[in-house]
Protein backbone atom coordinates (compact mmCIF):
# COMPACT_ATOMS: atom_id res chain seq x y z
CA UNK A 1 0.00 0.00 0.00
CA UNK A 2 1.35 3.47 -1.28
CA UNK A 3 0.29 6.78 0.52
CA UNK A 4 1.10 10.13 -0.52
CA UNK A 5 0.04 12.67 1.76
CA UNK A 6 0.19 16.42 1.10
CA UNK A 7 3.07 16.04 -0.86
CA UNK A 8 4.67 19.35 -2.48
CA UNK A 9 7.97 19.59 -4.73
CA UNK A 10 9.21 23.21 -5.16
CA UNK A 11 12.30 24.19 -7.74
CA UNK A 12 14.74 27.06 -7.17
CA UNK A 13 15.26 29.19 -10.63
CA UNK A 14 18.66 30.68 -11.18
CA UNK A 15 22.37 29.92 -10.00
CA UNK A 16 23.46 29.54 -6.63
CA UNK A 17 19.96 28.85 -5.63
CA UNK A 18 18.93 32.38 -5.72
CA UNK A 19 15.91 33.29 -7.39
CA UNK A 20 11.93 32.29 -7.76
CA UNK A 21 10.63 29.05 -6.97
CA UNK A 22 9.02 26.79 -9.32
CA UNK A 23 6.11 24.47 -8.06
CA UNK A 24 6.41 21.44 -9.34
CA UNK A 25 3.56 19.41 -7.63
CA UNK A 26 0.58 21.03 -5.10
CA UNK A 27 -0.47 19.30 -2.36
CA UNK A 28 -0.72 15.79 -3.62
CA UNK A 29 -2.82 13.32 -1.94
CA UNK A 30 -3.14 9.77 -2.86
CA UNK A 31 -3.70 6.24 -2.17
CA UNK A 32 -2.29 3.17 -4.45
CA UNK A 33 -3.43 -0.22 -3.25
CA UNK A 34 -1.07 -3.17 -3.28
CA UNK A 35 -1.36 -5.28 -6.65
CA UNK A 36 -2.91 -3.12 -8.63
CA UNK A 37 -1.49 -1.12 -11.50
CA UNK A 38 -2.32 2.67 -10.81
CA UNK A 39 -1.46 5.29 -13.98
CA UNK A 40 -0.79 8.93 -13.73
CA UNK A 41 -1.90 10.88 -16.89
CA UNK A 42 -1.25 14.44 -17.39
CA UNK A 43 0.10 16.69 -20.27
CA UNK A 44 3.82 17.88 -21.11
CA UNK A 45 4.84 19.31 -17.93
CA UNK A 46 2.39 18.73 -16.13
CA UNK A 47 4.24 17.20 -12.82
CA UNK A 48 3.63 13.24 -13.42
CA UNK A 49 7.61 12.20 -13.87
CA UNK A 50 8.55 14.45 -10.74
CA UNK A 51 5.60 12.70 -8.75
CA UNK A 52 6.48 9.46 -9.99
CA UNK A 53 10.17 10.19 -9.26
CA UNK A 54 9.04 10.91 -5.55
CA UNK A 55 8.14 6.80 -5.13
CA UNK A 56 11.88 6.18 -4.69
CA UNK A 57 13.13 9.00 -3.81
CA UNK A 58 14.65 10.20 -6.69
CA UNK A 59 13.30 13.77 -6.62
CA UNK A 60 12.98 14.21 -2.70
CA UNK A 61 9.33 16.39 -1.61
CA UNK A 62 9.81 19.50 -0.16
CA UNK A 63 7.27 18.50 2.12
CA UNK A 64 4.64 16.18 2.30
CA UNK A 65 4.76 12.41 3.63
CA UNK A 66 5.10 8.94 1.20
CA UNK A 67 4.10 6.01 3.13
CA UNK A 68 5.09 2.47 2.05
CA UNK A 69 3.83 -0.32 3.60
CA UNK A 70 3.22 2.33 6.29
CA UNK A 71 6.84 3.72 6.73
CA UNK A 72 7.58 7.35 5.60
CA UNK A 73 10.01 6.97 3.48
CA UNK A 74 11.02 10.51 3.65
CA UNK A 75 12.17 10.04 6.53
CA UNK A 76 14.76 6.92 5.76
CA UNK A 77 18.71 7.22 6.03
CA UNK A 78 21.24 6.24 3.68
CA UNK A 79 21.06 3.09 4.38
CA UNK A 80 17.20 2.41 4.29
CA UNK A 81 16.71 4.33 1.70
CA UNK A 82 19.23 1.77 -0.35
CA UNK A 83 17.44 -0.98 1.00
CA UNK A 84 13.98 0.63 -0.18
CA UNK A 85 15.37 0.98 -3.81
CA UNK A 86 16.61 -2.60 -4.24
CA UNK A 87 12.93 -2.88 -3.80
CA UNK A 88 11.82 -1.02 -6.36
CA UNK A 89 12.18 -1.51 -10.02
CA UNK A 90 12.12 1.29 -12.34
CA UNK A 91 12.06 1.14 -16.27
CA UNK A 92 12.73 4.20 -18.33
CA UNK A 93 11.22 5.93 -21.42
CA UNK A 94 14.53 5.48 -23.30
CA UNK A 95 15.87 2.31 -21.89
CA UNK A 96 19.36 3.21 -20.23
CA UNK A 97 20.80 -0.16 -21.09
CA UNK A 98 24.37 -0.18 -21.29
CA UNK A 99 26.07 -0.43 -24.28
CA UNK A 100 28.89 -2.22 -23.93
CA UNK A 101 27.12 -5.07 -22.35
CA UNK A 102 25.04 -7.79 -23.26
CA UNK A 103 21.28 -8.26 -22.51
CA UNK A 104 22.46 -10.98 -19.74
CA UNK A 105 24.76 -8.80 -18.39
CA UNK A 106 22.74 -5.99 -18.55
CA UNK A 107 19.87 -7.63 -16.71
CA UNK A 108 22.83 -9.13 -13.57
CA UNK A 109 24.12 -5.50 -13.03
CA UNK A 110 22.02 -4.55 -10.56
CA UNK A 111 22.27 -8.15 -9.01
CA UNK A 112 26.00 -7.68 -8.94
CA UNK A 113 25.39 -4.43 -7.16
CA UNK A 114 23.52 -5.73 -4.71
CA UNK A 115 26.25 -7.99 -3.73
CA UNK A 116 24.20 -10.59 -1.85
CA UNK A 117 23.77 -13.07 -4.81
CA UNK A 118 25.93 -16.13 -5.33
CA UNK A 119 27.44 -16.34 -9.23
CA UNK A 120 25.24 -19.39 -9.78
CA UNK A 121 21.98 -17.23 -8.20
CA UNK A 122 22.43 -14.75 -10.31
CA UNK A 123 22.55 -16.40 -13.35
CA UNK A 124 19.57 -18.64 -12.45
CA UNK A 125 17.39 -15.36 -11.88
CA UNK A 126 18.44 -13.76 -15.32
CA UNK A 127 17.58 -17.50 -17.33
CA UNK A 128 14.07 -16.57 -15.19
CA UNK A 129 13.96 -13.16 -16.54
CA UNK A 130 14.79 -13.64 -19.96
CA UNK A 131 12.38 -16.06 -19.85
CA UNK A 132 9.57 -14.23 -18.33
CA UNK A 133 10.31 -11.65 -20.78
CA UNK A 134 10.58 -13.86 -23.99
CA UNK A 135 14.14 -12.97 -24.69
CA UNK A 136 16.10 -16.55 -24.27
CA UNK A 137 17.69 -16.56 -27.37
CA UNK A 138 18.63 -13.11 -27.24
CA UNK A 139 20.84 -13.35 -23.70
CA UNK A 140 24.20 -13.03 -25.75
CA UNK A 141 23.32 -9.85 -27.73
CA UNK A 142 24.16 -6.51 -27.49
CA UNK A 143 21.54 -3.53 -27.04
CA UNK A 144 22.47 -2.34 -30.30
CA UNK A 145 21.22 -5.76 -32.28
CA UNK A 146 17.65 -5.27 -30.49
CA UNK A 147 14.34 -3.57 -31.79
CA UNK A 148 13.06 -0.69 -29.81
CA UNK A 149 10.39 -3.17 -27.61
CA UNK A 150 13.18 -5.35 -27.12
CA UNK A 151 15.46 -3.35 -25.55
CA UNK A 152 12.21 -2.19 -23.69
CA UNK A 153 11.68 -6.04 -22.50
CA UNK A 154 15.38 -5.63 -21.68
CA UNK A 155 15.16 -2.97 -19.12
CA UNK A 156 11.88 -4.89 -17.63
CA UNK A 157 13.66 -8.10 -16.69
CA UNK A 158 16.58 -5.47 -15.33
CA UNK A 159 14.13 -3.83 -13.48
CA UNK A 160 12.54 -6.91 -12.00
CA UNK A 161 15.79 -8.56 -10.52
CA UNK A 162 16.05 -7.70 -6.93
CA UNK A 163 12.52 -8.99 -6.58
CA UNK A 164 10.98 -5.57 -6.47
CA UNK A 165 7.34 -5.04 -5.02
CA UNK A 166 6.97 -1.78 -6.58
CA UNK A 167 7.86 -1.83 -10.04
CA UNK A 168 7.28 2.49 -11.57
CA UNK A 169 7.20 2.85 -15.59
CA UNK A 170 8.37 6.19 -16.71
CA UNK A 171 6.83 6.91 -20.01
CA UNK A 172 7.81 3.14 -20.66
CA UNK A 173 5.76 2.60 -23.94
CA UNK A 174 6.19 6.40 -25.39
CA UNK A 175 9.41 5.88 -27.94
CA UNK A 176 7.55 2.66 -29.67
CA UNK A 177 5.52 2.31 -32.14
CA UNK A 178 1.49 1.27 -31.19
CA UNK A 179 1.92 -2.69 -32.06
CA UNK A 180 5.21 -2.49 -29.87
CA UNK A 181 3.21 -0.44 -27.26
CA UNK A 182 0.75 -3.09 -27.11
CA UNK A 183 3.01 -6.45 -26.80
CA UNK A 184 4.55 -4.05 -23.69
CA UNK A 185 1.61 -3.11 -21.78
CA UNK A 186 0.60 -6.97 -22.34
CA UNK A 187 4.02 -8.40 -20.71
CA UNK A 188 3.65 -5.55 -17.63
CA UNK A 189 -0.28 -6.65 -17.30
CA UNK A 190 1.17 -10.35 -16.97
CA UNK A 191 3.83 -9.90 -15.14
CA UNK A 192 1.24 -7.91 -12.59
CA UNK A 193 -0.87 -11.16 -12.52
CA UNK A 194 1.78 -13.79 -11.99
CA UNK A 195 4.21 -11.81 -9.61
CA UNK A 196 1.03 -9.73 -7.33
CA UNK A 197 3.58 -6.73 -8.60
CA UNK A 198 2.00 -3.35 -7.57
CA UNK A 199 2.87 -0.96 -10.64
CA UNK A 200 2.82 2.79 -10.93
CA UNK A 201 3.33 4.67 -14.46
CA UNK A 202 3.25 7.75 -15.65
CA UNK A 203 2.23 8.33 -19.23
CA UNK A 204 0.63 11.22 -21.84
CA UNK A 205 -1.52 8.79 -23.93
CA UNK A 206 -5.33 7.73 -22.55
CA UNK A 207 -5.04 4.59 -24.65
CA UNK A 208 -2.17 3.11 -22.64
CA UNK A 209 -4.46 3.85 -19.28
CA UNK A 210 -7.24 2.51 -20.76
CA UNK A 211 -5.52 -0.73 -21.67
CA UNK A 212 -3.75 -1.67 -18.67
CA UNK A 213 -4.77 0.20 -15.32
CA UNK A 214 -6.88 -0.56 -12.77
CA UNK A 215 -6.97 3.33 -11.42
CA UNK A 216 -5.67 6.89 -12.45
CA UNK A 217 -5.01 9.66 -11.41
CA UNK A 218 -5.19 13.18 -14.14
CA UNK A 219 -2.84 15.82 -12.73
CA UNK A 220 -2.69 19.17 -14.40
CA UNK A 221 -0.26 21.75 -13.57
CA UNK A 222 1.24 19.58 -10.82
CA UNK A 223 -2.53 19.54 -8.98
CA UNK A 224 -4.09 16.26 -9.12
CA UNK A 225 -8.08 17.16 -10.53
CA UNK A 226 -9.54 13.96 -11.07
CA UNK A 227 -8.62 10.27 -9.74
CA UNK A 228 -10.90 7.10 -9.61
CA UNK A 229 -11.41 3.62 -11.16
CA UNK A 230 -10.20 3.82 -14.83
CA UNK A 231 -13.94 3.13 -16.03
CA UNK A 232 -15.17 6.02 -14.12
CA UNK A 233 -12.95 9.00 -15.19
CA UNK A 234 -12.44 7.60 -18.22
CA UNK A 235 -16.50 6.96 -19.65
CA UNK A 236 -17.26 9.89 -16.87
CA UNK A 237 -14.77 12.41 -17.04
CA UNK A 238 -16.12 15.19 -14.59
CA UNK A 239 -13.09 18.03 -14.90
CA UNK A 240 -12.54 19.84 -17.89
CA UNK A 241 -8.64 18.76 -18.19
CA UNK A 242 -10.09 14.87 -18.35
CA UNK A 243 -12.70 15.52 -20.48
CA UNK A 244 -10.22 16.93 -23.41
CA UNK A 245 -8.36 14.42 -23.15
CA UNK A 246 -10.88 11.66 -23.31
CA UNK A 247 -12.49 14.26 -26.32
CA UNK A 248 -8.91 13.47 -28.07
CA UNK A 249 -8.72 10.09 -27.53
CA UNK A 250 -12.19 9.20 -28.96
CA UNK A 251 -11.88 12.01 -31.74
CA UNK A 252 -15.07 13.26 -31.25
CA UNK A 253 -16.17 15.64 -34.09
CA UNK A 254 -17.03 19.03 -32.18
CA UNK A 255 -18.35 20.80 -35.17
CA UNK A 256 -20.94 18.23 -35.87
CA UNK A 257 -21.86 17.90 -32.57
CA UNK A 258 -22.40 21.74 -32.43
CA UNK A 259 -24.31 21.77 -35.33
CA UNK A 260 -27.03 18.86 -33.93
CA UNK A 261 -27.23 21.00 -30.68
CA UNK A 262 -28.87 23.85 -32.34
CA UNK A 263 -31.42 21.66 -33.75
CA UNK A 264 -34.84 22.70 -32.29
CA UNK A 265 -36.46 19.58 -32.42
CA UNK A 266 -33.39 16.72 -31.55
CA UNK A 267 -32.19 16.10 -28.16
CA UNK A 268 -28.41 15.42 -27.65
CA UNK A 269 -27.13 12.45 -25.50
CA UNK A 270 -24.10 10.25 -24.94
CA UNK A 271 -25.01 6.39 -23.88
CA UNK A 272 -22.90 4.93 -21.86
CA UNK A 273 -22.91 0.86 -21.97
CA UNK A 274 -20.68 -0.82 -19.68
CA UNK A 275 -19.98 -4.89 -19.38
CA UNK A 276 -22.32 -7.34 -21.27
CA UNK A 277 -24.53 -4.44 -21.93
CA UNK A 278 -22.49 -3.41 -24.31
CA UNK A 279 -23.32 -6.25 -26.82
CA UNK A 280 -26.82 -6.20 -26.67
CA UNK A 281 -29.55 -4.55 -28.89
CA UNK A 282 -30.29 -2.52 -26.83
CA UNK A 283 -31.05 0.28 -29.00
CA UNK A 284 -32.56 -0.65 -32.01
CA UNK A 285 -35.22 -2.80 -29.32
CA UNK A 286 -36.52 0.57 -28.06
CA UNK A 287 -36.35 2.47 -31.15
CA UNK A 288 -38.78 -0.46 -32.82
CA UNK A 289 -41.13 0.55 -29.58
CA UNK A 290 -41.25 4.52 -29.85
CA UNK A 291 -41.78 7.15 -32.97
CA UNK A 292 -38.63 8.58 -32.01
CA UNK A 293 -36.08 8.84 -34.61
CA UNK A 294 -32.50 7.85 -33.44
CA UNK A 295 -29.61 9.44 -35.27
CA UNK A 296 -25.89 7.85 -34.24
CA UNK A 297 -23.49 10.53 -34.94
CA UNK A 298 -20.75 8.74 -33.46
CA UNK A 299 -19.86 5.79 -31.72
CA UNK A 300 -17.36 2.87 -30.15
CA UNK A 301 -17.03 -0.56 -28.97
CA UNK A 302 -14.09 -1.18 -27.19
CA UNK A 303 -12.72 -2.86 -23.76
CA UNK A 304 -11.41 -0.76 -20.53
CA UNK A 305 -8.79 -3.48 -19.08
CA UNK A 306 -11.01 -6.39 -19.07
CA UNK A 307 -14.25 -4.93 -19.13
CA UNK A 308 -15.89 -4.37 -22.30
CA UNK A 309 -18.10 -1.04 -22.87
CA UNK A 310 -19.62 1.06 -25.51
CA UNK A 311 -20.56 4.92 -25.97
CA UNK A 312 -22.75 6.24 -28.58
CA UNK A 313 -23.42 9.99 -29.12
CA UNK A 314 -27.02 10.18 -30.31
CA UNK A 315 -30.12 12.60 -31.44
CA UNK A 316 -33.58 12.37 -30.01
CA UNK A 317 -35.78 13.73 -32.22
CA UNK A 318 -39.65 13.56 -31.56
CA UNK A 319 -42.36 14.84 -28.77
CA UNK A 320 -41.05 15.67 -25.38
CA UNK A 321 -43.41 12.77 -23.80
CA UNK A 322 -42.07 10.29 -26.39
CA UNK A 323 -38.34 11.30 -25.87
CA UNK A 324 -38.60 10.88 -22.13
CA UNK A 325 -40.14 7.59 -22.87
CA UNK A 326 -36.54 6.62 -24.54
CA UNK A 327 -34.74 7.94 -21.83
CA UNK A 328 -36.86 5.84 -18.95
CA UNK A 329 -36.86 2.81 -21.39
CA UNK A 330 -32.58 3.21 -21.77
CA UNK A 331 -31.95 3.65 -17.88
CA UNK A 332 -34.26 0.75 -17.04
CA UNK A 333 -32.07 -1.28 -19.48
CA UNK A 334 -29.00 -0.07 -17.28
CA UNK A 335 -27.68 2.31 -20.16
CA UNK A 336 -26.32 5.10 -18.66
CA UNK A 337 -27.97 8.42 -20.84
CA UNK A 338 -26.39 11.75 -20.14
CA UNK A 339 -27.86 14.78 -21.91
CA UNK A 340 -25.48 17.23 -23.54
CA UNK A 341 -28.00 19.41 -25.19
CA UNK A 342 -30.78 21.57 -25.69
CA UNK A 343 -29.71 24.19 -23.29
CA UNK A 344 -32.61 24.60 -21.14
CA UNK A 345 -34.43 21.40 -21.99
CA UNK A 346 -36.08 19.88 -18.80
CA UNK A 347 -34.42 16.84 -19.71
Amino acid sequence: MIRIEQVQKFYQVGRGGVGAQVQALRDINLQIEQGKIFGIIGRSGAGKSTLLRTLNLLERPSSGKILIDGADITQFDAEQLHGLRQRIGMVFQHFNLLSAKTIAENIDFPLKLAGSYSKEQRRQRVDELLDLVGLADQRDKYPAQLSGGQKQRVGIARALANYPTLLLCDEATSALDPETTQSILRLLSDINQKLGLTIVLITHEMQVIRTICDQVAVIDAGEIVETGDVADVFLHPKHTVTQSMVAENLALDLDVLQIRKERENGLLIRLTYVGAAAHEPILSRIAAQTQVQMVILQGTISRIKNTPYGQLLVELIGSSDEINTVLVSLRAADVRADVLGLSGSKY
